[in-house]
């Protein structure tokens, strides 16, 4: 199946790739058909899922996959949240949101930076699919003093998984998909893609 990902991250599009390859799927880029983002304007990552799929199945005439992810810092009241993108401003990059989040924590011990990352993903199978696929999933963690490693995006490099002794930007690719917030949630939303395949071909 061909499948349209409402994202321009380049890192999500790898993700993504790797992750749905094995099940046949050709994952393109929202890019492919329009530049134009769709008002990120949900109070949740559920909302806002929802939001970017319905845009991608419009532009591309495609079923369309969309996740919408970010940190929370316990200590931070759960922020980012849905503004991690967009933590440091409108426009800003990783580098920025995470010296952010680093200098409001830069008081914080140890044991007052737990953190976790969050997924929602959200399958239409046209623009107005009136009951789209939801997964969710959480991976929980800690804000590191510092950024370390050179893999993965967004807060990769100061988010430690809980057992591990590395951030997972230092994690090995396959080990971030089997274990990461977004690796889960694609896991749930296929298992609900393959029921729902399953239902359609027992129907008369």
């Amino acid at each position: 199946m061909r499948v349209v990902l409402a994202t321009g991250n380049s890192g999500k599009l790898r993700e993504f790739k790797a992750l749905l390859a094995p099940l046949g799927f050709e994952v393109r880029p929202q890019s492919d058909y329009t530049n134009a983002a769709v008002p990120e304007t949900g109070l949740t990552f559920v909302e806002n899922a929802i939001l970017k799929a319905r845009h991608a199945a419009r532009v591309s005439g495609l079923p369309a996959i969309a996740d919408d992810s970010g940190l929370e810092v316990d200590a931070l009241h759960g922020a980012p949240g849905v503004y991690s993108a967009r933590y440091a401003g409108e426009g800003a990059g990783d580098q920025a949101n995470v010296q952010k989040v680093l200098e409001r924590l830069r008081d914080a011990p140890s044991s007052k930076r737990t953190a976790r990352y969050q997924c929602a993903l959200a399958f239409l199978r046209w623009d107005a699919d009136p009951s789209p696929l939801i997964a969710q999933a959480s991976w929980e963690g800690t804000i590191a003093a510092a950024p370390r490693g050179e893999r993965g995006f967004g807060y990769d490099p100061i988010f430690e998984p809980v057992g591990r002794a590395a951030t997972a930007a230092e994690l090995a690719p396959e080990e971030k998909n089997q274990l990461s917030h977004r690796g889960q949630a694609l896991h749930l939303l296929i298992e609900q893609l393959r029921a729902s395949s399953q239902r359609r071909r027992a129907c008369p």
